[in-house]
């Protein structure tokens, strides 16, 4: 197979030739429609949508996206090249070269009801998700395809390994769903992993964290000691009444961070927002 073959993906528009896929960018670009379309068909697209795809590479999406309908279709895709060719190739996207890690999330409360989908490369999903969950409170679905292992964390219960800083964070701000799961045959150049599609809904603003910025630090500081007892991590702070304030919150000194549910671990975060250095 030649470099110019290997360069136009089973999925790709009939004569669409590109650069072959950049690591520096995480580039594994999806080639399997049907999977394309089980994707999309979870944001639940309507007439009255926005929707914002989150880097769409060579348009896998995007067919699906327009026939469904929306009001408008935003792409913001890092790679300029494949940011160029997207409307070109569909036309009705609106693509923009941006960097999503630099984005300023809360900018989507200017578009209530907003949807975003995205397959996400592996190297920035956690860090992404992070960001969007806290950052804007009315956008109406995100549906995204992440790394198998990451999909697990973002939905698991308290008290398991998977469970994490990641989890408690991104659930405190919204409500995730398990999908389904991906293999790496629908995908060009192939994974070493399996991915995962999950779909997050934000909650209402009376259900999220009070205090984000002492959570967040709070959630560092525990579960880089996550097998350590919340005394001996809190010692500096474990005087004060806090022992009895965490047992009104359902909390003792000798539980590990990883059985704290989110909604405890931002009571936390409330009682010791003053206490916890930047």
């Amino acid at each position: 197979m030649t470099r110019r073959e290997r360069a136009q993906a089973p999925g790709d528009a009939p004569g669409a030739h590109y650069a072959p896929a950049k690591r520096s960018l995480g580039q594994n670009f999806l080639v399997d429609p049907n999977i394309a379309a089980k994707i999309v068909a979870r944001l639940g697209i309507t007439a009255a949508d926005t929707v914002i795809e989150i880097g769409p590479g060579r348009g896998a999406l995007s067919a699906h996206i327009l026939a469904a309908g929306p009001r408008a279709y935003l792409a913001l895709e890092k790679d300029r090249e494949l940011a160029a060719r997207l409307p070109t190739a569909h036309p009705g996207a609106h693509p923009a070269l941006v960097d999503a890690l630099r984005m300023d999330w809360s900018r989507l409360d200017r578009l209530p009801g907003v949807k975003l989908i995205g397959n996400l490369p592996y190297n920035i999903a956690s860090p992404l998700l992070w960001d969007i969950c806290a950052g804007s409170l009315l956008f109406g679905r995100g549906v995204f395809m992440v790394q198998h292992e990451v999909a697990l964390r973002l939905c698991a219960p308290p008290g398991g390994r998977q469970y994490g800083a990641l989890t408690a964070w991104t659930s405190a701000f919204a409500k995730l769903e398990y999908c389904f799961k991906v293999p790496p045959t629908v995908f060009r150049p192939q994974p070493k992993v399996d991915s995962a599609v999950v779909a997050i809904t934000p909650r209402p603003a009376g259900e999220r964290p009070e205090e984000p910025r002492a959570l967040s630090l709070l959630l560092k500081r525990l579960f880089s000691l996550r097998r350590k007892q919340l005394a001996g991590i809190l010692k500096p702070f474990w005087t004060d009444g806090l022992p009895e304030a965490c047992e009104a919150l359902g909390i003792q000194g000798r539980d590990r961070p990883e059985v704290l549910s989110p909604g405890q671990l931002g009571a936390l975060a409330k009682l010791l927002k003053t206490r916890l250095p930047s």
